[in-house]
């Protein structure tokens, strides 16, 4: 394997990182603290090309590949973890799987102006009583003949206030039970659709999380996604790929933690020198050094086998299971170095403690990913 970067992924690297610091770490606090969604950084990531990455140029993607997408999905996470599910959910979620499974008619009204960042768009599989159990949907969508009627309510949807575009999974036929789900692509301001109170979450508090409510929705029979009974089958492809997205958040959020917190130890002083020469600091470091490098190469390892087209179904679960555990032990121990200064929203260290914690639960738990990796190594 060839551990070295190209050209052009270095310098995609290095204009997601220009980006982050020049139009995301500026009142990063404040919009934690407001919960306020970065609809202007979020545009301009979309005329950047961040928000269709992978999607091929003709429907208005960049064209890069998955690798690329790694790199800037860190960069951006490094400083706002809320931008970075934003242009995870549009990427993975949604571009992809339109991309890969939408007729092409979908494609050319949906998925060009999704990849070009012009709108943005929203996946709903999670409801009050279907989380990990993805099988167990109790939204419904009758075939009306030519049109579905959708009711029901998702919940803890990413992008969920803001986006234009929603791919829907619901049930059609009960009793073929996960073989009788559909998806569907539901255009925002439709009779009977309707947006819920913004949630008030612990971390990545920038990003808009809504529940959904659908009451007689009518969707056309166009707008369903691939054959009768293919919906869930589709979702679980689509968090396959999206997992990838959602481990280099959570090694973003680790490695903008290790870096502020290096940066800390080398400054902050302690009986006559900077704590990094205390070994209880330095094997800290050392430590998340090690570690941060690790979920990095889980992550490049998903995104080489996703490019070959390869099942990813076991290396995308490894890959966030191990980063979202990384996430989580570097911001506590980032900190923990910077002292009583990691406890105040000054110092961001506490922000990236909070922010890493749901990339141990959405887009499947971590014990969910345990499952899929001991059945994958079982066979």
């Amino acid at each position: 394997m060839d551990f070295n970067l190209s050209e052009e992924q270095l310098m995609i690297q290095q204009a997601a990182r220009d980006f982050a610091q020049n139009e995301l770490l500026p009142e990063v606090i404040e919009r934690d603290r407001d919960q306020k969604f970065p609809a202007e950084q979020v545009k301009k990531m979309g005329e950047m090309g961040l928000l269709g990455m992978m999607v091929d140029p003709k429907y208005g993607g960049a064209g890069m590949d998955s690798v690329s997408y790694v790199l800037a999905m860190e960069e951006i996470a490094k400083i706002d973890a809320s931008a970075a599910v934003v242009m995870s959910v549009n990427n993975s979620l949604v571009c992809a799987g339109l991309e890969k499974f939408a007729s092409e008619e979908q494609k050319v009204k949906y998925l060009t102006p999704l990849a070009s960042g012009k709108v943005i768009g929203a996946f709903a599989l999670s409801e009050p009583e279907a989380g990990s159990d993805a099988t167990s949907q109790k939204t419904t969508a009758e075939d009306k003949g030519d049109y579905y009627l959708l009711n029901g309510i998702k919940n803890w949807i990413t992008n969920g206030g803001t986006a234009s575009y929603y791919i829907v999974i619901a049930q059609t036929d009960p009793e073929k039970k996960h073989k009788g789900i559909n998806a569907f692509i539901v255009e925002r301001g439709w009779e009977g659709f309707e947006i819920g109170p913004k949630e008030d979450k612990l971390g990545i508090r920038g990003s808009d999380t809504h529940s959904l409510i659908f009451n007689n929705v009518k969707v056309p029979k166009e707008n369903r996604i691939g054959e009768d009974g293919f919906g869930f089958n589709f979702a679980m492809a689509v968090l396959n790929g999206g997992r990838i997205g959602i481990a280099s958040q959570a090694l973003g959020i680790a490695s903008g933690a290790y870096e502020l917190a290096l940066k800390y130890a080398k400054t902050r002083k302690a009986f006559k020198t900077e704590i990094i020469n205390h070994q209880a600091i330095a094997f800290k470091l050392a430590d998340m050094a090690t570690q941060i490098t690790a979920a990095r190469m889980l992550c490049f390892k998903a995104a080489c086998e996703k490019d070959a087209g390869k099942d990813i179904s076991e290396s995308g679960a490894m890959a966030k299971l191990y980063a979202s555990q990384v996430a989580m032990d570097t911001t506590i121990e980032a900190v923990q170095i910077h002292g009583g200064y990691g406890y105040v929203k000054e110092y961001h260290v506490e922000r990236l403690m909070r922010d890493a914690k749901i990339t141990q639960i959405y887009e499947g738990t971590s014990e969910i990913q345990k499952i899929v990796i001991s059945r994958s190594i079982a066979k």
